[in-house]
């Protein structure tokens, strides 16, 4: 099947790569233009850019996928069908309806729930225990479209969004593989999605990551780990925005003193913080400027003590 991949993160780079050894033929690969990022403000490459540079894959790169130019351009590779995988700009029909199998888009849920750009975080924040990937076809409305092929995956106790997401790219990449050996066999049912049961996840920010302590434990717990790595769950001490990592509720502490108050400072365990009910363990933190380090090693730098209080 000649394929017109879209993608950009390194989530999408699994798909790529298990079509392109599936036998795919790869006509071409769009992905976000490079990018000025972090506090150097250096040129930064997407990872689909890496791969398909690595592959010899032909690559575009449009500012805007709208455009005439861009979309004669594409439709001059005679693609049999266009895979999206986390591409990052919403895509016309007129786009969509370019090669003559349409599009179809590798989504990290199951689909109705968690449409959106940050399933993988908003899944681990509200507590899920199983998701999965969506294989649909792709219409004008976000995520949508009828549902082609579905793979469920439990969620792990401690795993994080970082962890997941990692797991999901596997996993998608196989179910592409699979749902494009179906389709290309005539052997799918499309099915369409009940609107009833959607849900949806936006995309995460700095305000969404900050931590409310007067919630309960697990729910202060999936905060942190639905948001790690990036943006990162993150509280003010002291008036610095430490960012918290590797929590575990503990719903049997009775905490004393107010919602965020350090329980506990020990270079060995690390932080116990109150919250609403319950408290919760924190094992590493990165103080601003800094990088990502073991609580422990900052408790012993004087970075907190107990009785001090997260805001």
């Amino acid at each position: 099947m000649r394929i017109l991949f879209w993608g950009t993160p390194e989530f999408a780079v699994p798909s790529l790569r298990a079509l392109g050894e599936e036998g795919h033929d790869i006509v071409g690969v769009v992905t976000q233009p490079d990018r000025r990022a972090g506090r150097g403000r250096e040129v930064r490459t997407s990872a689909v850019k890496v791969e398909a540079l690595d592959q010899s894959f032909k690559i575009l790169e449009p500012e805007s996928a709208r455009s005439e130019d861009f979309v004669e351009g594409i439709a001059s590779l005679g693609a049999d069908l266009s895979v999206v995988v986390a591409y990052g700009q919403i895509l016309s029909r007129e786009v969509l309806s370019v090669p003559a199998m349409g599009s179809v888009n590798l989504h990290a849920s199951l689909l109705p729930a968690l449409r959106g750009a940050a399933p993988i975080n908003w899944s681990i924040v509200r507590g899920d225990t199983v998701t999965g990937v969506t294989v649909m076809r792709m219409v004008e409305q976000m995520d949508a479209g009828p549902i082609l092929f579905q793979t469920e995956e439990p969620i792990a106790r401690q795993e994080t969004a970082s962890d997941l997401r990692t797991r999901l790219s596997e996993i998608g990449a196989q179910a592409l593989v699979e749902a494009l050996v179906l389709l290309d066999a005539g052997l799918i049912e499309e099915r369409e999605q009940d609107e009833s049961q959607a849900t949806y996840a936006p995309k995460v920010d700095r305000a969404t990551a900050r931590i409310e302590w007067a919630h309960p434990a697990a729910v202060v717990e999936n905060l942190i780990r639905g948001m790690d790595a990036v943006p990162g769950a993150w509280s003010e001490l002291e008036g610095r925005p430490i960012k918290l990592f590797q929590p575990a509720a503990d719903a049997e502490v009775v905490p004393e003193g107010r919602p965020g108050t350090i329980l506990e400072a020990d270079p060995e365990a690390g932080l116990l913080v109150a919250t609403g009910e319950g408290a919760v363990h924190i094992q590493e933190v990165q103080p601003p400027g800094k990088r990502r380090m073991d609580a422990g090693a900052w408790i012993l730098g004087r970075g907190a003590a107990a009785g001090q209080r997260f805001e």
